[in-house]
């Protein structure tokens, strides 16, 4: 078994063959996507296809999926997204068949939904009852996929349906403008027995008495942001089931990395699953708003489940990391290592388990959970296993997502404030600092006034991080090695009149 793990990872690690890859191995603005229903049968399966909004005729999709030249592919003159955002891709460099990033530009309407036992606990009976107007959020999601864009597909055409869904549950809520206080389950005073009994407690009684009951018996208070990310959780948890148990029905075989970009009552919540990243750029200062989740981000984790349950690795993996990998004639020596309780390194004796492949092996972007994938989190992959083996990798990839929140409302921003949101062809060659650079030149070519100055930004985030073609490969302008990878980019502003409607 481990003589084929090391021979899969070998040729992981060479990068050379075509289907290896770091993870495994719209709508135009004003338009409306119903939300009573999720679908439950859309087709046999989604077929191959590059986003909608990009509007490509048969000749256009064909020039697309060229991995020899690449062309960047960007919306059509006329076509305006959600705040005139820009948005660029372009195919990877031969790794894949097709271009397996996927993504989607949304405006979608959230109707109450119809059943009183789901209703907001904290409102009155006439609150209930009084008439309440629709509520409704912008999205963009970025879908990298991996293994095939099957996952990527169906998730570009549900996600934002599912978050929909959720969201139903607390539209009477969110339309308030707050949250009651903690409520007392009981403020009754108790008395005493004996010679006293008849006194009246004072005022400072009754105040100790409530404060002593409001400690054990309050209601927690939950904001209204609070519920909207726990609304986003469960849409992410809820998307991961449905393509498990529609997969073979939707041919959506395989996972991707997601982000989803929520705009909501004033703010924007970032959702990120997987090694796509978004950062804000306000007054030129980067401000991040993801992290990537990897096997070395999120070691300690990882670990700790084998830990708990090591029948998961089969009996041919150690949760352990070390240095290198340990050979037979070091058993009884000391080695340094490290576990899911521990941020720095200490020494053990080696023993025969620690022969074992470790759980993550690799550094940076070669490091892979079981020799295999590169990603920790993401929707998909349920039927993903180690190379020539019954372990199954899936319980080790988690599909919630990390949700941070920008309250775009209480911000003041300038017409060349941006959020760009990328999959991590864009950042595996590309830094803050350079896409910061990126956007504050090109904006400063194109006025604010000009109707695609954003997608001029996300044309030219593709254009340099894919680099020239030369006879050593695609280039960087530094001559370093452009991305190989499939590209997607968002750029969202943030600022300038009739940005939010």
């Amino acid at each position: 078994m481990i003589s084929k793990v090391k021979a899969a990872l070998a040729n992981i690690m060479g990068g050379s063959g075509a289907s290896s890859s770091q993870h495994s191995t719209p709508v135009a603005n004003g338009s409306v996507v119903p939300s009573r229903h999720l679908p439950e049968r859309l087709a046999v399966k989604f077929p191959f296809e590059r986003p909608s909004f990009l509007e490509l005729t048969p000749e256009e999709l064909q020039l697309a999926a060229d991995h020899i030249h690449r062309p960047v592919i960007t919306p059509p003159e006329g076509r305006r997204l959600l705040w005139n955002a820009g948005y660029a891709e372009v195919i990877n460099a031969g790794k894949s068949q097709n271009n397996e990033d996927q993504a989607c530009c949304e405006v979608v309407y959230v109707e109450r939904r119809d059943d009183d036992s789901r209703r907001n606990s904290f409102s009155s009976t006439e609150d209930q009852e009084e008439e309440v107007s629709e509520l409704f959020f912008h999205h963009w999601g970025l879908f990298d996929g991996h293994a095939g864009p099957g996952a990527a597909i169906m998730a570009s055409k549900l996600l934002h349906l599912q978050i929909c869904d959720q969201l139903r549950d607390i539209v009477d809520i969110l339309q308030k403008s707050s949250v009651p206080p903690p409520i007392c389950l009981s403020n009754e005073v108790k008395t005493q027995s004996g010679p006293q009994a008849e006194e009246s407690p004072t005022d400072e009684d009754r105040v100790l008495t409530n404060e002593a009951a409001c400690r054990f018996h309050q209601e927690k208070q939950v904001s209204h942001e609070s519920l909207v990310i726990g609304a986003i959780e469960n849409a992410f948890k809820q998307m991961d089931q449905q393509i498990e148990h529609k997969r073979s029905t939707y041919h959506a075989l395989g996972g991707c990395c997601a982000m989803a970009v929520v705009y909501l009552l004033g703010k924007l919540y970032v959702a990120n699953a997987g090694d796509s990243r978004a950062i804000i750029i306000r007054n030129g200062k980067v401000i991040p708003m993801s992290r990537e989740f990897t096997p070395e981000s999120e070691r300690q984790r990882l670990q700790f489940l084998a830990f708990l349950q090591p029948e998961l690795l089969g009996n041919e993996f150690t949760h352990l990391e070390f240095p290198r990998r340990i050979q037979y004639k070091e058993l009884g020596r000391r080695m340094l290592f490290r576990d899911h309780s521990m941020t720095g390194w200490a020494y053990k004796l080696i023993e025969e388990d620690d022969l074992k492949f470790p759980l993550i092996y690799g550094e940076g972007k070669k490091a892979r959970v079981m020799a295999t994938i590169g990603v920790t989190r993401g929707l998909g992959d349920h039927d993903l296993k180690v190379y020539n083996s019954n372990i199954h990798i899936k319980p080790f990839l988690s599909c919630l997502p990390e949700v941070r929140v920008y309250d775009l409302a209480k911000q003041d921003h300038c017409p060349d404030d941006v959020m760009v949101l990328g999959t991590d062809g864009l950042w595996d060659v590309t830094n803050d600092k350079e896409v910061a650079d990126v956007v504050a030149n090109v904006l400063s070519e194109y006025g604010p006034d000009h109707p695609r100055r954003f997608t001029m930004v996300a044309h030219e985030l593709v254009l340099r991080s894919r680099g020239i073609l030369k006879e050593r490969g695609w280039r960087l302008a530094n001559e370093k090695l452009g991305s190989g990878d499939d590209i997607s980019v968002f750029v969202i502003p943030l600022g300038g009149p009739g940005t939010y409607t």
